[in-house]
């Protein structure tokens, strides 16, 4: 007897488009990956920046150290794309430092702030909150007292004039126009 190939085909079955579908139809399931995203997730508690400061404190050592490193590299370095490479990498790392004590006086004056109220509170007083534009004023008057203590007031108003003057020539209409 002749052998017979049975050939098996691996496609998709046929539905009868005749026949309606069932309304609960058998599908595997596939456990899908989730993703936990620390910033917004409950499990990992909250922010709260002086406790997160005071932790990753010995990193500002760290920082210090290779920032002493990369100054003495830039003096021994001959090579000028290299050379412009770390002047750029110690800029930044003098910008991030600046920024960071920057953040920390403005978290400094907000604690300052909230104690006063607490002790207002405490004598019995309505306590009072200041607005944004109140705090913005105040902390403009910090930085031209500290500009002024510094000896750097007079340059820096000159910055500002000239800036404010490139502002006033631009918002001009030009003489093309006329």
């Amino acid at each position: 007897a002749p052998l017979k190939y049975v050939f098996l085909s691996f496609r998709p079955v046929e539905m009868s488009a005749k026949k309606p579908v069932p309304f609960l139809r058998q599908v595997v399931s596939v456990t899908k990956k989730v993703h936990r995203d620390p910033r917004f997730d409950d499990l990992s508690g909250e922010y709260n920046p002086e406790i997160f400061m005071k932790t990753y404190s010995f990193l500002d050592a760290i920082k210090k150290q290779e920032k002493e490193m990369i100054q003495k590299q830039l003096k021994k370095c001959r090579n000028m794309e290299q050379k412009e490479k770390l002047q750029q990498l110690l800029n930044r790392m003098t910008q991030q430092e600046q920024a960071q004590k920057k953040q920390q006086k403005w978290r400094e004056r907000e604690l300052s702030l909230k104690r006063q109220q607490r002790e207002l509170a405490k004598q019995g007083k309505k306590p009072f909150f200041l607005k944004k534009s109140e705090k913005r004023k105040l902390e403009l008057a910090e930085k031209y007292a500290e500009l002024k203590r510094s000896g750097k007031l007079e340059s820096f108003l000159n910055k500002k004039r000239k800036r404010n003057a490139i502002k006033d020539k631009r918002r001009l209409p030009s003489q093309k126009n006329l």
